[in-house]
């Protein structure tokens, strides 16, 4: 320590002294005071001040803070090639041909062929009335039709042989204009009593009924000895034609207009039906069938019909499935999954992989078909896109590959920094997983 003390003092003197904390900086305090006017002391302790501001300098550094992870994305490549253009509907499938079966004559029913639910051919026997009056009534029509016709008979030969007298001036004119008159209304007699014939066969053979269309019976609404009446409500058994059947749905305005566009009003149409319930993987081909002619002006849809072979039953109708109404077939187009795409207020882009870094790329998004959404411009196909993990990314931030799960069921590890993944290399080339 050195202390000086000029010969001229001025009128203060000052003394610094150095206080040291061992939490925060030394403070150098500064101390004035009046002094005598003849005496001026300066007091410096320079080599303890100088250690010290060293040291505490040193104390206060911050240490490095550690570099965060790199972000873990998963990629997918982009696709390249044929993509449908696919209108999707909700329909509903009805059978082909439905038949309520009714009675044409009152009667007993006798016999029930048919259960309930069973499959039946067209012209198969499914309920019997009773036909005995029937039977009757037809026996007494053909009676009196063979004595009309005896009668018709013998009144042409009467009109034959007054033909011949009234030649030779044996009876008048007026007995012969008689006898002809009298055969034309048996004539008359006979052609009604053939219809009543007829009449009374057919209502014979309608005791019998049989299945109009091949198809699957419903509930029956009657049993063996109950009586029915000719034509009255409800049916007997309705019968559905299940192979095959129709598909009932619309399709808004502008696809509407899209498919004239695309594939016209005439081209027959592929159509891919799937079930709501059940098994949503099994789907059945149609083809269009029927477009109205007229746009429902409460819905701004257009009811078109598909028709389905369903060999299989696996459509019933009253089931409701989902349409897929195929216009077209672009030949190369770029597609990328729906996660893929990030959406801002600036537009719509993707982040590609390329050399280990996120690279954000503005792409033009088009239709989506199914799992997969068409890009318009932007890529071309084949490029590295990442589909998880993008919003923790920035264009040109480095990432790192997600890596499957052993197989023993343990947590995967990190890969490597995915330098040179975008070229689609393989998973083997990227770093050892880092030990926990």
């Amino acid at each position: 320590m050195a202390r000086l003390q000029p010969a001229n003092a001025g009128w203060y003197r000052r003394a610094i002294r150095i206080r040291r904390s061992p939490l925060r900086m030394p403070a150098i305090g500064f101390a004035m005071r009046p002094a005598r006017p003849s005496t001026y002391r300066f007091s410096v302790r320079v080599p303890f001040v100088l250690a010290t501001a060293l040291l505490a300098l040193g104390a206060c550094k911050e240490p490095p803070r550690p570099q965060r992870a790199a972000p873990v994305v998963s990629v997918k490549p982009a696709g390249k090639g044929p993509l449908p253009y696919v209108v999707i509907a909700n329909g509903e499938v009805e059978a082909n041909r439905t038949v309520a079966v009714q009675s044409l004559v009152s009667g007993m029913i006798t016999n029930v062929a048919i259960a309930e639910g069973d499959e039946v051919r067209e012209g198969q026997t499914i309920l019997q009335i009773d036909a005995r009056p029937f039977r009757a009534e037809l026996d007494r029509v053909r009676g009196t039709l063979a004595r009309d016709e005896a009668q018709l008979a013998r009144a042409r030969g009467d009109s034959a042989r007054f033909a011949g007298l009234a030649k030779d001036g044996y009876i008048t004119k007026q007995a012969l204009d008689q006898a002809f008159a009298d055969a034309s209304a048996l004539g008359a007699t006979v052609a009604a009593d053939r219809a009543a014939v007829q009449r009374a066969q057919l209502d014979l053979d309608n005791t019998t009924i049989r299945a109009p269309i091949s198809g699957r019976t419903g509930q029956l609404a009657i049993k063996a000895g109950n009586l029915v009446r000719a034509q009255a409500d409800p049916p007997l058994v309705t019968i559905n034609e299940l192979r095959p059947v129709l598909v009932r749905f619309s399709v808004p305005e502008r696809d509407f207009v899209e498919m004239r566009a695309r594939a016209g009003l005439d081209k027959p149409l592929t159509v891919s039906v799937r079930p709501n319930a059940g098994d949503s993987s099994r789907t059945t081909s149609g083809t269009l069938t029927f477009i109205n002619n007229m746009v429902d002006r409460a819905t701004g849809s257009v009811l078109l019909k598909a028709r389905v072979e369903n060999q299989d039953r696996n459509l019933w109708p009253g089931q409701f499935v989902t349409v897929g109404l195929e216009l077209s077939v672009d030949s190369n187009a770029v597609t990328v999954p729906p996660e893929a795409v990030v959406t801002s207020a600036v537009g719509s882009f993707v982040y590609v992989l390329e050399d280990g870094k996120a690279k954000r790329v503005i792409v033009k998004v088009g239709r989506q078909s199914g799992t997969v959404m068409k890009i318009e411009s932007g890529l071309n196909g084949g490029e590295q896109v990442i589909v998880e993990g993008q919003n923790r990314l920035s264009d040109g931030a480095k990432v790192e590959l997600r890596t499957a799960a052993p197989a023993g069921g343990g947590r995967g590890g990190r890969a490597g920094r995915a330098g040179g993944a975008a070229g689609g290399k393989d998973s083997s080339a990227t770093p050892k997983e880092k030990t926990p």
